[in-house]
């Protein structure tokens, strides 16, 4: 008659690799606790997630701290010191990229550049900045390193451009504009003519001051975003 043995094992074995989670005693009365590799793969993932998750909400301590010194951008003595985390990376992200593709955050050269276009292009940046300043929501907007950026932002604005502006660019433009109907300019070029402005000195010497601290307001930026 055959031994029924071998058949029970290979039962319980069948059984047994089935159990995702099982518990057994043995005979020396030892506790053993059997898991599934699905299991603890699944398990590892959820405690990956969960540990990113956190990391995402880090307090401050954990991220790079910056010093913006708003002197540098012409916003007076005062200091800015932010811990930037994604979002604010990605506000910093979308103003820097307005910021090196027009002619608002790049070198201006009053020999090259038309000076009416430079002032269309600061014009266009004010739109474009509260747009997207618009754009960040309300409970981003309530954390302390956010809501920094989107006042350096509106400061930068109100306070690196719109003096000048306010100051010289309907003053410029009224006598630029009225140059540019006169035949005796008809063969001139733009950057020429804009120089006879009687107080083209003036002009320039603020203009490239402002633009000096655009730039530099860009290169924080780039450093915001490239900070871990």
């Amino acid at each position: 008659m055959a031994d029924p043995q071998p058949a029970s094992t290979t039962t319980a074995a069948q059984s047994s690799s089935t159990n995702l989670v099982e518990l057994t005693l043995d005979r020396q009365f030892n506790l053993q606790f059997h898991m599934d590799s699905w299991i603890t793969s699944g398990l590892g993932l959820v405690i990956i997630l969960i540990f990113l998750s956190r990391l995402l909400r880090l307090p401050r301590r954990f991220w790079k701290t910056f010093e913006i010194d708003g002197a540098e951008f012409g916003l007076g003595q005062q200091k800015i010191k932010l811990s930037p985390n994604l979002v604010d990376q990605q506000i910093a992200y979308k103003i820097w990229v307005e910021l090196s593709t027009r002619k608002i955050g790049l070198p201006i050269d009053t020999a090259n550049d038309v000076i009416a276009e430079v002032y269309d292009s600061w014009f266009n940046f004010f739109s474009v900045t509260r747009e997207l300043i618009k754009d960040v929501p309300v409970q981003k907007f309530r954390r302390k390193d956010t809501e920094q950026i989107v006042r350096l932002s509106i400061e930068v604005l109100n306070h690196g451009i719109r003096p000048h502006l306010t100051f010289w660019q309907a003053r410029f433009r009224r006598w630029y504009d009225n140059q540019l109907k006169q035949d005796a300019n008809v063969d001139i070029h733009p950057q020429d003519i804009q120089r006879k402005f009687p107080q083209f000195a003036d002009l320039e010497k603020d203009l490239l001051e402002v633009n000096q601290r655009l730039i530099s307001y860009r290169e924080k930026m780039y450093e915001i975003i490239t900070s871990s």
